[in-house]
């Protein structure tokens, strides 16, 4: 009876390999609505962005080679899913500004909780986690960006109203 147990697991193991989630690549060329369009981002942070965020909130992800291996690309598709419905950087411009504003607002107040990057991404991604300055250093330019925002005079464009 267990032989046969182990053989029916063997046989749906297999067979869920042949379902794959759709990978996340857009390819590593800057998007359209990307934020480093409109909003300076220093080399030290665009590095942040590389190690640690990128790869959930944003249109491209670096896969690692257990991603291709399920159940856990599922898995990981699904981080990657709620990673970019919170917060995308690849579509930051396709938000209107006051929805701009609140995603930076929520960008510092995770960061500020140590919340980002997710304690289960850097378990496995230990390059990913972030020291002290650096959480000082998103911090401050996220507070930049969301002046930025807030300093952009009132028209048409970013009201949503007019669209």
């Amino acid at each position: 009876m267990l032989k046969k147990i182990l053989m029916a697991v063997l046989i749906i193991f297999v067979l869920i390999q042949f379902i794959r989630p759709e990978k996340n690549e857009a390819g590593n060329v800057l998007q359209a609505n990307a934020i480093q369009n409109e909003f300076t981002v220093p080399s030290e942070i665009e590095n942040i962005f590389e190690t640690s965020c990128n790869n959930c909130h944003s249109n491209h992800t670096n896969y690692p080679w257990y991603s291709n291996i399920q159940p856990v690309a599922w898995w990981l598709d699904s981080h990657i899913k709620d990673g970019k419905k919170d917060f995308n950087m690849d579509e930051f411009l396709s938000y209107d500004q006051k929805k701009q504003d609140h995603k930076m607002e929520e960008v510092i107040e995770m960061i500020e909780k140590k919340e980002m990057p997710l304690n289960s991404y850097t378990w496995l991604h230990r390059e990913a986690d972030i020291t002290d300055e650096q959480r000082a250093a998103l911090i401050s330019w996220a507070k930049d960006v969301r002046r930025q925002i807030n300093y952009k005079p009132f028209t048409a464009i970013n009201n949503p109203l007019y669209k």
